[in-house]
Formats: C-alpha cells, structure tokens, sequence
C-alpha cells in the first residue's frame, strides 16, 4: 500500500486527531491518576509518572506546536515506544497507555509501512518489558503474549480499514477535480467553438450582402461616370440605382445587427415578394434578361434568409463571372420541402476547381438548416444551381395572407 498524499487525507487526520485529542487527555489524566493512587508506592510508581509524563509532555508539544523542530510525529512514536517498554517492566498501566494510543501510530506514521514499523516496535518493546520482568513463564504466555498480539491485531485491522478509506476517498476527490477541470475545459472548447461558428456565420453573411452589395454599387458608378457625358439619363439611372442599392446596404447592415439579438422564428415578410424585387433590380442593374417562377412558399425566418443569401450569391456569380445573357430564377415547394434553381446560359466553370468563399458559404448555411447544395456546370454550357432545404410540417402551406401583412428585407 503506497503513502497517502494530498488534501483529503491531510484533512481527514487533521479532523481525526482533533477527536481524538480530547480523549487521549481525559485518559492521560486518568492513567495518571491511577498511578499515583493505586499503584505500589516506591520508585516504580516514580519512574511509571515519569514515563507517562515523557509521553504527555511530547505529545502536547506536537499538538500545540506542529512545525517545532524538536518533537517531530516519529520522534513522539519512539518516545511511545520506549515508554510502553519500561512500564511493561515496571507492570504500570502499560496495556491502558498501549490502548490508549494505539490510533496515534497510525495518526502519526502517515503511512502504512511507517505504522506497521512503530506498531511493530511498540509490541516487541512491551513484550520485552514483559519478559524481562515475567520470564518465560506461564502468565507470560497467557496474558501478556496472548492479549498484546489480539489488541494489536485489531488496531492493524483498523488503521488499514482506515487508510483504505482514505485512500477511496483520495482518489474519489482527484477524479471529481479532474471531472471538473475537464468539463471547464470542455466548456470553454464549446465557447470557443460558438464564437468560431458564429464569426463564420457573420463573414458568410457580410460577403453575401454587404459585400456584395458594395461591389455593386462599384460597378454602377464606373458604369455612371463613363456615361455621364454621352449618356446623362441612362447615368441617372444608374446613380438612383446607387441609391438603392446603398439604402438597401445600410438595411442588411441594421438586419445583421439585430439578428443576433431575434428570438423567434418567424419569417419576416414574403420570399417571393423579395426575390422578385431582387430580380427586378438585378435585371436593372445588369440589363440582363430574367426569367422567374417564384412560388409563395410559407417557411422560417432561418430558412427565408437562406434562400435569399443563396439568390444574392448565384446573381453576384453571374455578375461577376458567367457573362450570361439570360437568368432563370424558380423557386417551387415540393413534398420534402423547397427547391431554389438559378440558373444562367454562361461560359460555365468546373465546379471541383472552385475554391471561392461563396459557394463554400451557400453549402455550409444550407448544412446546417439540413439543406444540401447541388452545381452543376461545364465550360461554355452555363451553370445550374440547385439549393434544397427541407420544412417543417407545420410551414407547408403557404403563407401568402401573413407576407402581405409583414415588411420584407432586400
């Protein structure tokens, strides 16, 4: 059995010695008592007080003066030793002292090997007081022998049942502590990885409006200050659709700051309604033709946003990359749930070479409202975008009377 370490074992002698003190001085007294009323006058009686005294002496020290360089736990055990070896020789109240302190070997030792040691000695010492003063004769055997081995015997018995517990209840307290540390740490992991997701999520979101957004207001204005001498009106118009799109700007930006803070589900307004005047100024903007069949599907606020970020995204492609003529937009509920296709007659890319933050984007959001994207495209034949997200039972009707009544964003 190794040594036993750390707080709960210091504790549990620390609140085990407390106990035990006010009976160890009760029973010094009456030992003391008894010696000097009892026992046989002449110097026995003498060297017995004397002996007792030693013991009462050192073991006072140690428990009014624990750090004293002096009375060290082991030096009070050898002291105990010699002392229930010269009362064995002198036959004076050596059992009631050898009982008495029985605890304090293990109180002291602190470990079992150390216990064991001074047990050890303390036995061989009474006995050979015993001896010394008895002879081998018969009430050596039968009394002094027989009764010293079964006291010891128990107190074996109980100090190792003793440290035994401790040593549970040691162990018990270190894998608590470690549980605990481990759920902190697990904790903060949980956090960390929250405001990870949740950066993630605002960059996807600033890239697909805002970003976007600026980019095309960039467009407009290089378009508008090429064309402000040859063509005023059609600058005009740009310069209004600059408005636009800034005012609109600031109301993604107002969105994304109070989005944190909405507690409900509930959709904001007509996802129809809001992807056609997304089309309607895309077709403005761009001069492009398109084509859109937009049903008035009924869904969440989650799921509405990520239709919309899905369309902003796939026009911000084409924009910027397909060099299409026509877009067609179709947005239709089916028995699983809702299908958004944008589609375009582009130059087309391979979709395992894109390595762009906004299809990356676009997959994960749908992830994680259980969605999936699908692209399909080839070089010079255009590109397919196919965004599925399924709903909830309770959101499969349409929700055409409740959007009319709501403001949408875009």
């Amino acid at each position: 059995m190794t040594a036993l370490a750390g707080p709960s074992a210091d504790a549990f002698w620390a609140a085990s010695l407390r106990r035990w003190n006010a009976v160890c001085w009760v029973l010094f007294a009456a030992m003391a008592v008894g010696l000097a009323a009892m026992d046989r006058p002449g110097g026995s009686r003498y060297g017995a007080l004397a002996l007792l005294g030693c013991v009462v002496l050192c073991y006072a020290l140690l428990d009014r003066f624990p750090g004293n360089p002096v009375v060290r736990p082991h030096v009070y055990l050898s002291v105990l030793v010699l002392a229930l070896g010269g009362l064995a020789y002198l036959r004076s109240s050596y059992a009631a002292l050898f009982m008495v302190t029985l605890p304090h070997y293990w109180m002291f030792g602190r470990t079992p090997r150390a216990s064991m040691g001074f047990l050890g000695l303390a036995t061989a010492a009474t006995l050979a007081g015993s001896w010394w003063r008895q002879g081998w004769s018969l009430e050596f055997f039968s009394e002094t022998v027989v009764s010293t081995l079964i006291v010891v015997a128990v107190g074996v018995l109980i100090g190792l049942w003793a440290h035994s517990v401790v040593a549970q209840s040691t162990e018990r307290a270190r894998l608590i502590v470690e549980l605990e540390r481990t759920q902190a740490e697990l904790s903060e992991a949980h956090q960390r990885q929250g405001a990870a997701d949740e950066r993630e999520r605002m960059a996807r979101d600033i890239h697909d409006t805002l970003a976007q957004g600026f980019a095309s207001i960039v467009v407009l204005a290089e378009a508008a200050r090429a064309g402000l001498a040859a063509d005023p009106a059609r600058s005009a118009q740009q310069l209004r659709s600059i408005e636009s799109t800034a005012r609109e700007n600031l109301a993604e930006a107002r969105e994304l700051v109070g989005s944190a803070q909405r507690q409900d589900g509930a959709a904001a307004g007509s996802v129809a309604r809001t992807l056609r005047r997304i089309l309607d100024r895309f077709a403005e903007d761009t001069g492009l033709t398109v084509a859109a069949d937009l049903a008035d599907v009924g869904c969440d606020q989650q799921t509405r946003i990520a239709l919309l970020r899905c369309t902003q995204e796939s026009l911000a492609n084409v924009r910027k990359h397909a060099r299409a003529s026509t877009v067609g937009v179709i947005l239709t509920r089916r028995p699983y749930g809702v299908e958004l296709e944008v589609t375009d007659d582009g130059t087309g890319f391979v979709p395992e070479e894109s390595a762009g933050f906004g299809l990356d984007g676009m997959r994960k959001r749908l992830a994680e409202l259980g969605g999936r994207l699908t692209v399909t495209s080839s070089v010079g034949d255009g590109t397919r975008i196919l965004a599925v997200i399924q709903l909830e039972t309770q959101l499969e009707t349409p929700l055409e009377t409740q959007s009319e009544a709501r403001e949408g964003i875009g």
